[in-house]
């Protein structure tokens, strides 16, 4: 071969391999485009149904073919749940609430107004609807009466303390609790409550004084939020993720990222926290020095810092701090890339359904947390170690890129599937962590609608509403009336009393409360031009 041919060779050579590496990043870019897409104009939900992993499942892949002996698992369809018995059917519920209190408006003809005494009573027709009075604001005055003792004319004269929030705040309780309500509960910004007040009730309330009321309201909630904040990390397990929130700098001209981190006690309460930064450091603010226990976490780096951090410098045996996985997202990354692997997504896929078909089976017994880690170390157990085994074994083979999906997908799996272990030794540690990210919604909606907090100050004082807010919430309780009635009580109430005033507490003492009969309204007489 001469010169020549042999650099013309390896030219060609060298572009083949060009070549091969722009279709392989082609191809990579192509399946991003389609993850993408799918992502804002597909469907949100990850269930899957079993009929569609058949078709995943069914046949043979040359490239990754794999029979039920090497994986472990029998492709044949896992019987469907048998279908519960079926209840008689309940008697049929009134159209409308029987507590709702009652307006008669009585509709009479025009020719028996203008003569009564011609016609007679016989019978009448009663025609009901769902009515509803927006609400309205009104002036409300408290008035104080002075008075002085009798026989004793040097003395002072004595008046009732003014139990309000804040000297000369206009704003009365009912009022902090409908603007609070409709921004942190109805996600209304306060801009939007500001015209509503404005061009509905023609009372001007600018945003920039209402701003003023929830920073007054949150310093006063500070107690309530504390009690909450202890509650839940009580139990000794709690599950952990944080949200993007955008904040205005001043000085800068433009926001920047904050994050209002959340924990969730299953079971129990929810607690907000903000920072300007996702950095570990915030995690030390969060949980005390002393507090152990496990954080149920994505595989973010932060957890592991801190987590790591505390072990070290934790005296004794064991860990100050241990950290369970969340199968949901290990689940999310290899539905995201079932088209370039079918059978081996499929199969792993199927293994994990067949985990939270156990944890269904224990949610819907009501299995207490003894029970639970009894029934996971029997069944869950042998299939995360077939599956972590299955995992490794697919990394081993090489014939996934580490930058395809399924590539991508297999290494998170490979970091976080230890971390299932905490699943299996703690029957409190739920499977996912799909209850924090529920937490979490409240808040996507508000910032949609009000883009960014405005400052960083305004950061904090949401965290403690949205913790207040949330946790009301969370107790089937109506926010609004909760609001209401603990703003109006938090003067009076010593910091010692704190507990009394939190939406579990407050739960309980509505309920022990006779229920009131509703009032009856007067009739309202109308003619039948009206």
């Amino acid at each position: 071969m001469t010169p020549l041919e042999a650099e013309l060779t390896a030219a060609l050579a060298e572009s083949q391999r060009q070549v091969a590496e722009f279709r392989q990043e082609n191809e990579l870019l192509r399946r991003k485009i389609d993850a993408l897409v799918k992502r804002i104009f597909g469907t949100r939900s990850e269930k899957m149904d079993p009929a569609q992993l058949e078709l995943f499942m069914a046949g043979t892949d040359p490239a990754e073919g794999t029979s039920s002996a090497a994986t472990g698992d029998s492709l044949k369809k896992s019987p469907a749940v048998a279908p519960p018995a079926s209840r008689p059917k309940p008697d049929r519920r009134p159209r409308l609430p029987e507590h709702l209190p009652i307006v008669e408006e009585i509709v009479d003809p025009d020719v028996v107004l203008a003569n009564p005494a011609g016609f007679r009573f016989v019978s009448q027709v009663v025609t009901e609807q769902l009515d509803f009075v927006r609400g309205h604001f009104l002036r409300r005055h408290i008035i104080r009466r002075k008075f002085a003792p009798i026989g004793n004319p040097e003395a002072a004269p004595i008046i009732a303390p003014l139990s309000i929030l804040q000297e000369r705040c206009i704003a009365a309780p009912g009022l902090l609790a409908g603007i609070i309500t409709g921004k942190y509960c109805d996600a209304l910004p306060l801009f939007r409550q500001e015209k509503i007040f404005k061009t509905r009730h023609g009372i001007c309330l600018p945003r920039q004084t209402m701003a003023r009321w929830m920073s007054m309201t949150a310093f006063w909630f500070t107690g309530i939020y504390k009690e909450i904040r202890k509650g839940v990390l009580a139990d000794g397990y709690v599950e952990c993720d944080e949200t993007v929130i955008k904040y205005l700098d001043p000085g800068h001209g433009k926001t920047r990222q904050g994050y209002l981190w959340v924990l969730h006690r299953p079971g129990g309460d929810t607690v907000f926290h903000w920072f300007t930064s996702r950095a570990a450091t915030c995690l030390e603010a969060i949980f005390p020095a002393d507090w152990t226990g496990t954080i149920g976490c994505d595989r973010y780096s932060a957890y592991n810092s801190y987590a790591v951090a505390r072990n070290a410098a934790a005296y004794g045996p064991g860990f100050a701090i241990d950290l369970a996985s969340c199968l949901a997202h290990i689940r999310r990354e290899f539905v995201d890339s079932i088209a370039e692997a079918p059978i081996r997504a499929g199969w792993i896929i199927r293994q994990m359904a067949h985990l939270y078909q156990l944890e269904e089976t224990l949610r819907n017994n009501k299995s207490s947390p003894v029970l639970r880690g009894a029934a996971r170390a029997v069944v869950a157990g042998p299939i995360l170690r077939r599956l972590e085994k299955a995992i490794f074994l697919f990394i081993a083979s090489g014939r996934h890129l580490p930058q395809s999906g399924f590539g991508k997908a297999l290494q998170y799996a490979s970091n976080a599937i230890g971390g299932m272990k905490s699943y299996l030794n703690d029957g409190r540690v739920e499977i996912d962590n799909n209850l924090v990210e529920n937490e979490i919604r409240g808040t996507a909606i508000g910032k949609k609608n009000f883009l960014f907090f405005g400052s960083g100050e305004a950061g904090d004082h949401s965290a403690i509403i949205y913790t207040i807010v949330t946790t009301a919430r969370r107790r089937g309780i109506d926010p609004e009336a909760y609001l209401a009635d603990v703003i109006r009580r938090l003067p009076s109430t010593p910091a010692t009393q704190m507990h009394t005033l939190t939406p579990a507490a407050w739960a309980a003492e509505q309920k022990a409360k006779p229920a009131a009969a509703p009032a009856a309204a007067a009739p309202v007489h109308t003619s039948s031009a009206a």
